[in-house]
């Protein structure tokens, strides 16, 4: 070998891709081909294969890409930041740090579609529901959100279902943080809502559908907004408040003022700022508007025994089932963030967590008090953790000197400074503070003792918060760490076995990705900071939109939607903004074909476009007679067409070229929805294809982990006559965008600090890495489909009989001679240890199954093995081995309390606990039996129950 040889710089794709050179021949001989290179050319259409090596530089290691990343991430510069406005530093406990964000068994799970396999996650989002109900007041909540200005749009739609108001107009307090705004005016457009700015003090002077406060202000004032409330309500508005989650451990609940509903973010609560995101935003609403609330609401049920068990309640995949009628396009909560959020409740509890919130205020009024005393006027002398300092021609040069120390401080405007503190600000950080607004040394123990509280007497809490047993009992580490372990035991990730989930792309998150995504030089900085401190971040993220414009072949990336959902709208508003620059606002009509992805009729819909659905040919192409015909109909009208490609029925259409020249000759935009992009990378281009503009789930192709149902992100690509039309920020202008391009996402780069995990994962594969790993994800799907053909129908595949990266099984001719569902397969191959495929979508009674490029051949036969022994089972069913109603599918899953429970089953205990040899070597356990969705939903709670019931 030579020497560049013996350096292996490509070795990561080895790492990164399953099958071995072995294993490929053997695949590729199970499916007649002679090698890999001949299964592409019969899966991809020759007319859109991408003929040339992707624009990127060639593979390196991990240790090579970690050192160029370490040298981009040097650029940044962390200073103490007291900037607030809704994004503060914290301390994420390191028992949290290791055992949750650090850790596979939380951040690569999928999610809790399949509950019985994922109980610990949703007992950590049941205990962070807990945590908001507490702290609200209110009876219900969420189980997250993307972001606080997202999650106050949602509650503006939210208010106008349930608001029995005709006003057309919203109110929002004039005091609200400057980037809620920003994303409620881009939303409102297009709802055709009116808003109406001013005081607290003037909601109730007209009517309103819905009223939006903030507490405290973006200024830091605390008001009591109770008054306004009432007036407000008076007048049919629905009363929504946006509530610092730390403050109101310390001010009245949102609901004892009167709030029907309170969103916010829970970042202070342990999560780093990491540049904007992901942080997990709260919702929450009274009970009676459980079914007209967005996101996911996790419940308490029973299983099949009888015992405690969680599950998503109400809106489980709603978008999919509701389409354009669903309550929101938003599908992707932030459960990792969500669970650090909750798990830092649970370690601190109520005595630490209050402990926390009075430092942060007695430091702030502290400083008040001395900066008053020195002859500081301050702009608000009612506050929790900002001042606002009115300092003059002195401003500049204070803020000039605070900055030369390393302390970022917010310029209000040319007189005033805002100091926010928080839970990482020191006494020295206080004194030096003080000193250098007041000119005079500290005496912070004779300050201490003069200094009034800054929260008015009859705005303080008196009501208990985190008062549940699981926010009292795990206050050692050796308590949390053991708590952690046993939710971690009760959740099916990708440590244990394959995800094959459909549309999903559940590939290694390689630990060399992840790194970065701690780092100080990346989790500590401010999203509003200087820019010259986040030299190194712009850095990475153009290096991270060079990447992906050579894998998309578009002219420009945003990287401000913080999920695929975010993408989807940020990508046919940019066609609107067009369509409108050029005098076609009537252009307000999207086709959507019946195999598209489920969100995308929710998102036109919330553009106010009308969804008009295409039909499918039997093969499970876009009928063109069909969308020939509906854009001749909608000629004058047509905007938009939105496309999934491969499609979701897992084949790659031979027109798509031809479709979208289709659509650009009636005046029509094509977006292309990326949720399958992990079947172009390096065969295909989108934009050569003719889509005009696209979303990227880096939580798919590009590596980003699942999180259990959250981090993600969706950046778009976009053509260059539609890149004038991206989200800029009202707060931090984003380089490239225009002035006055409302945001789509709180922070001007959505979940910032998770964009180095995709830089890493396309830096470590290279060029040819990328295209091998499309290859090997089309001859994994290839391979299972090819070995369950025969046992399992597979519903649709392209001209040369082979599909995309994804394939569809059909499990309808099973259940009409059998009685076995697609449910009863999905339960019983937990059994086996596996998480069951896509279930019912996109057609009903299906299963879609994508094994990804990461699982090698050895895994794909375990997984094949079971589904061929499942088949047989059924076939047992079929014959009257076994009746119809106790059989090993209808009673699975089986849990460990089976072991030694009576048996009175017409099979084995064997046969229903360990059904294959591998499973006693690998055995994962359902933490509980088949559960009643029936019961959840007709007895709904979302918070938590006694800590005996879970046991």
């Amino acid at each position: 070998m030579s020497l560049q040889q013996l350096f292996n710089h490509d070795e990561f794709i080895g790492r990164h891709i399953g099958p071995d050179a072995l294993e490929r021949a053997a695949m590729c001989a199970e499916l007649g081909v002679a090698d890999l290179e001949t299964l592409i050319d019969q899966t991809v259409p020759a007319a859109i294969r991408f003929k040339r090596k992707l624009d990127l530089p060639d593979a390196v290691t991990e240790a090579e890409a970690l050192a160029k990343l370490s040298a981009i991430a040097a650029k940044n510069i962390i200073n103490k930041s007291f900037i607030g406005l809704g994004y503060h530093p914290t301390r994420l406990p390191n028992v949290i740090l290791r055992n949750v964000l650090e850790n596979p068994g939380w951040y690569t799970a999928y999610t809790p579609y399949q509950a019985e396999i994922a109980q610990g996650r949703l007992e950590a989002l049941l205990n962070y529901q807990q945590m908001v109900i507490d702290l609200t007041g209110l009876e219900m909540a969420n189980a997250s959100m993307l972001d606080e200005a997202t999650a106050a749009a949602e509650a503006m739609t939210l208010a106008r279902r349930v608001s029995k108001s005709k006003s057309n107009a919203f109110f929002i307090d004039s005091r609200v943080l400057p980037q809620t705004l920003d994303v409620i005016r881009t939303r409102a457009k297009y709802f055709g809502y009116e808003l109406v700015l001013g005081h607290p003090e003037e909601a109730g002077n007209a009517d309103y559908f819905g009223a939006l406060f903030q507490l405290p202000g973006a200024g830091g004032d605390v008001i009591d907004l109770t008054p306004s409330i009432a007036a407000a309500k008076a007048r049919g508005a629905v009363a929504i408040i946006a509530a610092d989650i730390m403050a109101m451990v310390l001010i009245k609940s949102p609901a004892e003022m009167g709030a029907d509903v309170a969103v916010g973010n829970t970042q202070r609560f342990g999560v780093p700022m990491g540049f904007g995101g992901p942080h997990a935003a709260y919702f929450a609403f009274r009970e009676d508007m459980k079914r007209a609330a967005p996101g996911r609401i996790i419940g308490v049920s029973v299983d099949a025994k009888g015992k405690t068990a969680l599950r998503m309640a109400l809106q489980t995949r709603e978008q999919h089932i509701r389409r354009e009628k669903a309550n929101s396009n938003i599908c992707t909560s932030q459960v990792l963030l969500a669970n650090l959020a909750g798990m830092y409740a649970v370690y601190h509890g109520p005595e630490g967590v209050r402990r926390i919130a009075t430092r942060i205020h007695r430091l702030a009024a502290i400083f008040a008090h001395a900066v008053k005393a020195a002859g500081c006027a301050l702009v608000y002398d009612r506050f929790y953790d900002t001042v606002e300092v009115k300092l003059g021609d002195k401003a500049a040069g204070v803020y000039a000197a605070a900055l030369a120390a390393g302390y970022n401080l917010r310029r209000v405007g040319d007189s005033v400074l805002a100091v926010a503190f928080h839970e990482q600000a020191s006494e020295g950080d206080l004194a030096f503070l003080i000193e250098l607004f007041s000119g005079k040394a500290a005496d912070i123990a004779a300050l201490d003792a003069a200094a009034p509280d800054a929260i008015p007497a009859a705005l303080k809490r008196e009501s208990a918060i985190l008062s549940h047993p699981v926010f009292n009992q795990y206050h050692t580490e050796h308590g949390m760490l053991r708590y952690l372990k046993r939710l971690e035991n009760r959740d099916l990730a990708l440590n244990h076995s394959m995800i094959s989930l459909g549309s999903c792309t559940m590939k290694l998150n390689a630990v060399a990705e992840m790194l970065p995504v701690t780092w100080p030089a990346f989790a500590e900085l401010h999203p509003f900071c200087p820019a010259d401190q986040a030299v190194g971040y712009h850095e990475m993220i153009a290096g991270l939109a060079d990447q992906l414009k050579a894998i998309t072949g578009f002219d420009a990336i945003s990287m401000q939607p913080n999920s695929g959902a975010s993408g989807e709208y940020a990508g046919l508003l940019a066609i609107l903004r067009y369509h409108e620059s050029r005098g076609d606002s009537a252009r307000t009509i999207c086709l959507i074909p019946q195999s598209a992805h489920g969100t995308n009729p929710a998102t036109a819909q919330m553009l106010g476009m009308q969804v008009v659905v295409v039909k499918c040919d039997e093969s499970g192409n876009v009928d063109v007679a069909d969308l020939k015909a509906k854009a001749e109909m909608h000629a004058e009208r047509l905007g938009a067409l939105m496309i999934t490609y491969p499609s979701t029925h897992g084949v790659f259409e031979e027109s798509i070229a031809d479709i979208c020249a289709l659509m650009h000759g009636y005046g029509a935009q094509v977006y292309m929805d990326g949720a399958n992009m992990n079947a172009q990378v390096g065969l295909t281009r989108p934009a050569d294809i003719g889509a005009d503009v696209l979303h990227m789930n880096l939580h798919k192709t590009f590596c980003i982990p699942h999180g259990g149902g959250g981090p993600g992100m969706g950046p778009i690509g976009m053509k260059s006559h539609l890149a004038p039309f991206m989200a800029n920020h009202v707060v931090s202008a984003v380089p490239g965008a225009q002035a006055g391009q409302g945001a789509v996402s709180a922070a001007p780069f959505g979940s910032a600090s998770i964009l180095p995990i995709s830089w890493m994962y396309i830096t470590m594969m290279g060029a040819e890495g990328m295209r091998q790993a499309t290859g090997h994800a089309l001859l994994n799907a290839n391979y299972v489909a090819a070995k369950l053909a025969p046992h399992y129908p597979v519903l649709y595949s392209g001209k040369q009989g082979r599909v995309a990266h994804e394939c569809i099984i059909d499990l309808r001719p099973l259940k009409a001679a059998s009685g076995i569902t697609e449910v009863d397969i999905a339960k019983r191959l937990m059994d086996y240890g596996f998480h069951a495929p896509t279930m019912s979508f996109p057609v009903a009674g299906t299963l879609m199954i994508e094994p990804t490029e990461s699982e090698n051949k050895a895994e794909l036969d375990r997984f094949i093995a079971a589904m061929l022994s499942i088949r047989a089972e059924v076939q047992a069913v079929e014959d009257g081995v076994w009746p119809a109603d106790n059989n090993p599918l209808v009673n699975a899953p089986h849990g460990k309390a089976d072991i030694a429970a009576d048996w009175d089953k017409p099979y084995s205990r064997e046969q229903g606990l360990f059904p294959l040899p591998y499973v006693l070597d690998n055995k994962f356990w359902p933490a509980v039996n088949r559960i009643d969705d029936v019961y959840g939903d007709r007895n709904l709670v979302c918070s938590c129950p006694a800590t005996a019931d879970y046991l």
